[in-house]
């Protein structure tokens, strides 16, 4: 069953409502789509959105990796040899972490559905389903509970919260939260790396009564001497983010002593399912748990990394919000979303379709 053709184009998608993280404010995001054809007709479909703050790559850059590419050396490949086609596009893009995203995503959706199983089962499925965070960007009090009052009425229970601009009005915010909604709902925070060592240990100190789940990269992405060097107790509460794009960097944060409790994988930092699926490895045989997480990606890329969550015994955490913030999407299905707990659709491949307009 060979692969026929690779059709690559760009999408730019309007956010239903603008957010400001530590260092800017998104209104709208782009995706690049990829449709894999096999000689059956089966398509498979991938997508990317990398950051270029955190991966030095834009989606930009991707686009133009992907759409000077003329395939010769993917066309008339065997799908059956999927792993191996994968390996290969790491080799074709080995700084370009977007673009291998997007066709590693492609490849294994088409060699699911080749197999006519989901995606999740042919990975090795050990999870049925798990409730995602939903994300609230840096603002003020009112606009927070106002947010948050609105997803939790929509049926979530965990909030992600972004911090990182003022220690003080960060408090606040948790801790109105924290009052208004009281225990039932669950508090996460990701500092993007405003904090400094000094700010943390305030940080903790002033919210020890609100029982935060976890707090998200915390320190600039090569602090990993500062995140060692955290008491035990708070480490085992720190995800890194920022500080984990490949295995590499797994290893790194996973060698003693420690620095961190949790590793959040994104698709879009270690160029796909392949890469992810070795970071899991990494946490899996070091006690480390896994939050995955990602950008503001079609369905198809946020399916491709429920998947793959849902396939490691160390998945903890999801935060697997990015395509809910979208006015528009180039697919549908993908996923069941009720009372904010995500389960994978029971269906070939991704169980991504295409919304034709």
């Amino acid at each position: 069953m060979t692969i026929v053709s690779v059709r690559i184009r760009k999408e730019n998608l309007d956010l239903t409502r603008p957010y400001t993280i530590a260092y800017k404010t998104v209104s709208h995001v782009e995706n690049v789509i990829v449709e894999l054809m096999l000689s059956n007709g089966i398509v498979g479909y991938g997508a990317c959105n990398p950051s270029k703050a955190v991966v030095d790559v834009s989606v930009e850059d991707s686009y133009a990796a992907l759409t000077n590419d003329d395939f010769a050396w993917l066309i008339g490949r065997d799908i059956r040899e999927f792993q191996r086609l994968c390996y290969d596009t790491y080799a074709r893009y080995p700084s370009d972490m977007g673009a291998c995203a997007a066709l590693d995503i492609a490849l294994h959706d088409a060699f699911a559905k080749y197999l006519h199983v989901p995606l999740v089962k042919f990975l090795g499925q050990k999870i049925d389903s798990l409730p995602t965070s939903i994300t609230i960007g840096i603002k003020g009090v009112q606009e927070t509970l106002d947010e948050a009052k609105e997803y939790i009425e929509r049926g979530f229970k965990i909030l992600k919260v972004k911090i990182g601009a003022s220690l003080t009005e960060d408090v606040e915010r948790l801790i109105k939260l924290r009052e208004r909604f009281g225990a039932a709902v669950g508090i996460r925070v990701d500092a993007n790396q405003g904090y400094t060592s000094e700010t943390l240990r305030e940080f903790v100190k002033r919210t020890s009564s609100l029982n935060i789940e976890l707090i998200e990269q915390p320190f600039r992405a090569n602090a990993i001497d500062e995140m060692r060097a955290l008491p035990t107790d708070v480490k085992a509460k720190i995800a890194a983010d920022e500080s984990l794009l490949g295995t590499a960097d797994a290893i790194r944060l996973a060698s003693l002593p420690k620095a961190c409790g949790i590793f959040n994988i994104k698709l879009m930092k270690c160029g796909g399912i392949t890469g992810a699926r070795e970071i899991a490895v990494v946490a899996e045989n070091s006690s480390i748990e896994l939050m995955w997480g990602c950008n503001d990606e079609s369905a198809i890329s946020i399916s491709a990394a429920l998947h793959a969550a849902f396939a490691s015994v160390a998945t903890k955490y999801i935060d697997l919000d990015g395509s809910l913030d979208l006015a528009r999407d180039v697919t549908r299905g993908g996923f069941k979303l009720k009372d904010g707990v995500m389960r994978p659709l029971d269906a070939a491949g991704l169980g991504v379709e295409p919304n034709r307009a």
